[in-house]
Order: structure tokens, then sequence, then C-alpha cells
């Protein structure tokens, strides 16, 4: 991995699935009802790993047959899908193990920390207020309308103008292709977490500078 230079790091981004919270059963587990009571075909574990990342309209047109990705099929199944995702997205999610002493410890150190999600906003919010509440985020920001999903660098550079810190002084966190080329764009220190939903080539191949393969391992990047 690449070599840093000597910068004293003040805040981090964090993605959120895959990252900080381990959301892929209850994703799977709802996106496969809205399938099944439609009479399309169901997906494993392991493919919704490949689904997720890129919002949640991708993630519905990703689950359905090719010959159905039209956009009334997709709209139909995005609408069931929020009003099963919107009861049932804790019932299997977690923050994945190490999370709770990272977050002890960055806040310990006086690091600003923040949330930036290609989920929808107030899924974002909600999952971080009702999962991560010992912990007070500087900013959470999930996929609104206004502007544009990651890969594009627009909400990270928003989180950094919110957090008043230098892009070159953050570290942004993330498990996908998506997170590293956001980071890159926005002029940010790109991590690939090993614990999350992609493999570490894909993180290596994408522009990660660091791989960490525990949460508190972003200890010894500071």
């Amino acid at each position: 991995m690449e070599k840093r230079t000597a910068i004293t790091y003040k805040a981090i981004i964090f993605d959120l699935d895959g990252t900080l919270l381990d959301t892929l059963e209850d994703l799977r587990d709802s996106v496969n009802r809205v399938m099944t009571r439609r009479g399309f075909p169901t997906h494993t574990l392991d493919e919704y790993r490949y689904f997720i990342g890129d919002g949640t309209v991708m993630l519905i047109a990703r689950a359905l047959p090719k010959e159905q990705r039209n956009d009334k099929t997709i709209r139909a199944c995005l609408k069931a899908f929020n009003e099963d995702y919107g009861r049932n997205w804790n019932v299997k999610t977690r923050a994945y193990k190490g999370i709770t002493e990272m977050l002890d410890a960055l806040t310990e150190r006086g690091l600003k920390i923040a949330v930036l999600s290609n989920k929808q906003h107030e899924f974002t919010k909600r999952c971080v207020a009702d999962l991560l509440p010992k912990w007070t985020f500087d900013v959470v920001l999930g996929q609104r309308n206004a502007v544009k999903r990651k890969p594009d660098p627009a909400g990270a550079l928003e989180v950094a103008e919110r957090l008043r810190v230098s892009p070159a002084e953050i570290l942004y966190l993330g498990d996908s292709a998506v997170d590293m080329k956001t980071a890159a764009a926005a002029g940010m220190f790109p991590v690939g977490v090993l614990w999350g939903f992609r493999p570490a080539e894909e993180l290596q191949e994408s522009g990660a500078k660091a791989l960490i393969e525990q949460p508190l391992e972003i200890l010894n990047l500071l």
C-alpha cells in the first residue's frame, strides 16, 4: 500500500453498510420478500454483497430479472421495499465487532466523526441513531435527491465543509470500490475495511491507500 506523508488527520468519514453496520441480512430478506411477492427469483447473501453500494434504486434493479428492469417495475418494487425495510431493517443488523471500541478510541482522541452513505437519508439517520446511540457524529448524511450519490465526491466535500476540515486531513473508511473512488475524488485518504461486503482486490484496484482487518487498526493511521 502507499506510504503516507506526515499528515495529522482531524476527522474520519465512515460509510455505513458494510463498514460500521452489518446490514446485509436484513437487506437481503426485505428485497427477497419483495421479489417473492411478485413471483421473481430471490438471491443469496453473497449475491447481495455486490448488489449493495450504489443506493436502493440500483439495489432493486440488480435484484430484478433483466427483462423486468423497467421504470414502472423498479418504482413499484422500490415502494414495496421501503415499506418492508422500514418495518424490518433492524432484525439482524448489528455493529461489526470492534466498532464500539474504535469509536470510543476516536472520541477520546478528539477526532470529528461523520457518516456518508448511499442508503436513503432517513434510513441512514435512523440506523445511526438507533444502533450507534452512544456516540455523537458531527455529520450524518444519506442519499438525498438534490445531491449526486457516491462515487461522486459532492457528499464527501459537503461533509468536509460542515466539519470545517480540509479534505486532505480526512480519513475515509469504506468497504467497496464506490467508497474508495469517492475518497480519491474528494482528495481524502481512502482506507478499505476488510470485514465488509467486498474483497481486498476490489478495494486496492479502486484506489485504497491502506487496508485494515480490524476496526482498531485505524489508530495506526492517525
